[in-house]
């Protein structure tokens, strides 16, 4: 599968992150939607499975590791793979103790970040 037929849903709060990593996906052959909020998430996957969430961690008004875990609990979700991101110091264990299926710690490269996708989305299409 080419990147172009990959769906990733981006969810973070910070307009400016927002905008640069859609435009670098979208740049880089993904499809990309975009979320702000959990309630926006959860409203997406209820009509798109996109092939992987890049999740910010500490959301207004939501917790990533909470949204994390609903995922995961869900069956109809519990198979897509999360890419958490934060800036939170004790970050990546949190993460992982969410049920998050990857790490990247802000700031980030570009490449770092298409890297890990790959890798993640790779890894999911094994399965």
């Amino acid at each position: 599968m080419s990147q172009s037929e990959k769906t990733i849903l981006i969810v973070d709060d910070e307009p400016d992150i927002l905008l640069f990593l859609e435009a670098a996906l979208g740049y880089a052959g993904y499809r990309v939607l975009t979320a702000t909020t959990g309630e926006r998430l959860f409203s997406l996957l209820a009509r798109e499975q996109p092939d992987l969430i890049l999740l910010d961690m500490l959301l207004s008004g939501a917790d990533g590791r909470e949204l994390t875990r609903q995922l995961k609990d869900q069956e109809t979700t519990a198979q897509i793979p999360v890419l958490m991101i934060s800036a939170h110091p004790r970050a990546e264990q949190e993460a992982q103790a969410a049920g998050a299926d990857g790490f990247l710690a802000k700031p980030f490269s570009i490449k770092t970040i298409l890297g890990r996708i790959t890798t993640l989305l790779v890894v999911g299409d094994r399965c």
